[in-house]
């Protein structure tokens, strides 16, 4: 279920997001009507859920007096889990070649809206979404007055993600948490639009198409625009 938080920059309601991803975990998203978010110390990057420099001086500084301080944000990282869209209006060439390997992903659209109201479902962890910020790890200042703040903050050479992510502490659950978490979601709720990869053949989206009928969802599907005819 979403919490609202006002400690977190969220956009607006009607803000588009998008999600890239492969056949396989889509599917798996539309037969377990769930949503999979991912452990946070398991992202690529190595700074995620960390501090920036200026950050962790004061830290250490609160730390020598509480060495168990210091202890307990290094093992929050294992219980924060997220999901990960993408800001955009239109589609980004970009997001199909970073996040689909093949020519068989897609590509969900949803909004801001759409999230909150597709998490109510989930009644064992609340959820909170909230727009990363792009800094300079070297002289910038993340606040920690709140603990879901490190997971808000990327290196700039992130910025290309213009990511919003939505993010749960599982801290206190007893449920064990490997590569990530599961959470249910309304799937009519939370997708919009379907668009297929653009350079997937036509065969590929009657297969989506059909796999969505037999499943009993009615959500448009729609061909890539990145590879509509050219007029001249």
């Amino acid at each position: 279920m979403y919490a609202d938080n006002e400690n977190i920059n969220l956009p607006s309601d009607d803000t588009i997001v998008w999600k890239y991803l492969d056949l396989s975990k889509f599917l798996d998203m539309l037969l377990s009507k769930k949503l999979f978010m991912s452990r946070s110390d398991k992202f690529e990057d190595q700074y995620e859920g960390t501090f920036s420099e200026p950050t962790y001086e004061e830290i250490k500084k609160i730390a020598a007096n509480n060495s168990k301080f210091l202890d307990y944000y290094k093992s929050h990282r294992e219980k924060v889990v997220i999901s990960s869209w993408h800001i955009n209006e239109y589609e980004s060439y970009a997001m199909w070649q970073i996040f689909t390997k093949n020519n068989e992903g897609l590509a969900i659209q949803s909004t801001i809206g759409r999230l909150k109201q597709a998490l109510a479902p989930e009644k064992k962890y609340l959820q909170n979404i909230g727009a990363v910020n792009y800094i300079d790890y070297k002289k910038e200042y993340i606040p920690f007055e709140d603990t879901f703040f490190p997971f808000l903050f990327k290196r700039k050479s992130f910025q290309y993600e213009r990511e919003v992510r939505i993010i749960s502490d599982t801290s206190g659950s007893r449920v064990s948490i490997n590569d990530g978490l599961k959470v249910d979601v309304n799937i009519d709720q939370l997708i919009e639009k379907i668009y297929i990869h653009p350079k997937s053949e036509n065969w590929y989206k009657n297969l989506v198409i059909e796999l969505m009928q037999k499943l009993d969802f009615t959500i448009a599907i729609e061909k890539s625009d990145l590879e509509s005819d050219i007029l001249i």
